[in-house]
């Protein structure tokens, strides 16, 4: 691999390591949620700076080709991203039901509580009143 490349592949998982934190320190990612991408950006910064600890594990592992390992745990990582967001999808959206049924019911308490109340008005406007001649 050039020189270039391994300045590419250093910088691209500094760039990740800083745009999770980064988005963690503003509160738009929780940590639950960026551990695997804190676990790949570690990753590619350990291969970055020790390219032969790829082909290592490349051949400890069986795989032909170091870059074939790379593009396996890629995958690996980002099937695993997808199960976490689906599972907090899920979750939200149990969550979002949950409170529409809610609101739904107090709406109708609401409802029922002011037709009550304004029949309650009037039997008093009506007692307040003088008798009809």
């Amino acid at each position: 691999m050039s020189l270039t490349a391994y300045i590419l592949g250093i910088l691209a998982a500094l760039l990740t390591l800083g745009v999770v934190i980064e988005m963690m320190r503003r509160k738009r990612m929780r940590e639950r949620h960026a551990i695997w991408w804190l676990l790949a950006g570690t990753l590619a910064l350990i291969i970055g700076i020790f390219p032969g600890i790829l082909n290592w594990t490349a051949e400890l592992l069986g795989v032909g080709v170091g870059t074939n390992l790379v593009f396996f745990v890629s995958i690996a990582v980002l099937f695993l991203v997808c199960i976490q967001a689906s599972a907090e999808l899920t979750t939200l959206e149990d969550k979002t039901r949950s409170l529409a049924e809610q609101t739904v019911l107090l709406q109708l308490r609401v409802k029922e509580l002011e037709r009550r109340l304004g029949a309650d008005d009037g039997r008093a406007s009506d007692a307040g009143a003088p008798p009809a001649a």
